[in-house]
This record gives structure tokens, sequence and C-alpha cells, in this order.
């Protein structure tokens, strides 16, 4: 059974100034996670720009990803996708480069029913032995996994967690309870909301799939390991302390600001690929004061 609790990183997918895929930025970072105690990482999801990989490319971060980790470090890879047909796909493509587990994102803009993502994931789920993460973002996708579909897929021996990115610890409460009524203790909960991410693995939660473990990568796993320990005193102060850069990862739409801040970092180029562009120079003062301020920058 696929268990991985903690910090795993929603990894960028660098990119020079023509949007081409810098192979060797990307090994780099996977080594730093890897050196900084992440858990795992998630591969061509949002924060990897997959909506604008083809899938060749799509595969080939996938593959790169898992022969550089090796085995030193657990990779989920995004296999998500709104034509069910192209998920599973994905997701067998995933399990021939010897990924850890797929991550799935609820169909976007089609907006099925409930009754459609039941049958889209457990047709990927029947399809192909994978352990499988449901992922629910309504505020990217304009679809909502409630949570009586997730509890509705959860006897399904291949659907193994769910990332919840809706910020909504109400919800958790609701999904728990329903787990226990299920007796699926060994289902993983990640939190997919880096502001709320903290509680929520003091209420329960195993971990959180994060944005702001691209830029402090050992931060959030020392706040994990003390919110997984319920070291509430002490996940909360560290929690604080990067609030601000936790808003400013925000300020537009992800990865934008994550890549522009790794950039300034000299971890990767600036690329990204259209239709995204740059982070907005009137930002750029007040993300370079907050990366002071974290002592990131001199």
């Amino acid at each position: 059974m696929f268990n991985l609790e903690g910090s795993i990183v929603a990894l960028v997918t660098p990119m020079d100034g023509d949007g081409a895929i810098d192979w060797q930025a990307f090994k780099d970072l996977i080594e730093w996670h890897i050196s900084s105690g992440s858990s795992g990482l998630v591969i061509v999801g949002t924060t990897g720009e997959s909506a604008t990989l083809d899938v060749a490319e799509h595969v080939q971060v996938i593959e790169n990803s898992v022969k550089t980790a090796d085995g030193r470090i657990k990779i989920i890879a995004g296999t998500g996708a709104n034509s069910t047909k192209e998920a599973v796909y994905l997701t067998n493509s995933a399990k021939s480069a010897g990924a850890d587990a797929a991550l799935l994102v609820t169909p976007y803009y089609n907006r099925p029913s409930q009754e459609g993502l039941y049958r889209h994931y457990s047709c990927i789920a029947d399809e192909v032995l994978l352990p499988q993460i449901l992922y629910n973002v309504p505020s990217r996708t304009g679809c909502d996994l409630l949570t009586e579909t997730v509890l509705k897929l959860v006897p399904h021996d291949n659907v193994v967690g769910l990332k919840d990115a809706t910020g909504d610890l109400a919800r958790l409460e609701e999904i728990l309870s329903g787990l226990a009524k299920l007796k699926r203790h060994d289902f993983i909960l990640y939190s997919g909301d880096d502001l709320t991410a903290t509680q929520f693995m003091l209420k329960g939660g195993s971990g959180t799939i994060s944005v702001t473990a691209n830029v402090v990568p050992s931060r959030i796993a020392e706040i994990c390991n003390q919110a997984l320990s319920k070291n509430s005193q002490i996940a909360n102060k560290l929690d604080l302390e990067l609030k601000e850069l936790n808003e400013i990862l925000f300020i537009e739409s992800n990865p934008i600001p994550v890549k522009w801040i790794l950039n300034r970092l000299g971890r990767i180029p600036g690329g990204l690929r259209l239709p995204l562009v740059g982070l907005d120079n009137k930002f750029h003062d007040k993300t370079e004061l907050i990366l002071k301020k974290l002592s990131l920058l001199n």
C-alpha cells in the first residue's frame, strides 16, 4: 500500500526564455529537494505547467524525474486530464516509467456531474494498477469533487488518497468522519493550500503538496514534521514566519510567482510558456523584500 506523509513539493518545470525545458536545472532541483528533506515530488502538476506541455513532453518529464530520483525520493506523476482516455494513457505511462503514484486532477472545463466524476476516476483506477491520488481544486477547474463522491471512490484498491486544495477545513473534518465510518484509516489526505496546510495537518491530514516548498523545502519539511507530531505551538510559529511568502506566491496565477522567485534565487532560468507571462513589475519589490526577510536574499 502506498503510504507517504510530510512535505511533497509541487515541482516547477524549469524552462528557458523560449519555453524549452531545461533538463539540467530540473535535475538540480530534484537533487536539492532530496538533500533538503522533502518526502516526495509531484511532477507535471499545475505548478509544473502540465497544461502547456504536449503529451510526449509530459511523459518525458516523468521518465526523467524517476531516473534522476533513482528511488531516493517518491515520485508522484500528475496524470489528470479532462479526457478520461488521455488520463488513462498518462497514468499508464507513469506506471511504465516507474512512478510511485499518480495525481489526478478533476476534469477541467467540461464540468462533469458527480456521477461523471465517479465514473472517470473508477475507469482510470480499473485500467491502471498504480496508486492514485484524487485532486480537487475547484478554483482552477470549475469542478468540485464532493465528499460523497470521494467516499464512494475510497473502496477502490487503487484510489489511495486525496489532495484537497479548497482550503476548507470543515470539509477535511467531514471527510475524516466518513473515512472513520468506512474504517479506512490508511486513506491519505494531503493539503493543496499552503495558507491552511499546517492547520490541515494538525486536524488530521497526512501532509501537504506544496508550492511554497519549491522555495523553502527544508522549512516546509520541518513544519510537516512538527505538525504531524502534534507540536502545534512550534508548527504554528514556523508557519506564521512563512505567511507573507505563502501569500505572495499566489499574487498572480501559479506558477508565475514561484518561477520568478526561483529565477531570482538562481535556481532556474526565467522561462514560462504562453499564455503565462512573467510576474508583473509592480510585485517585484514586495517579493524581494519578503525574500530578504527570510534571509533568502542578501
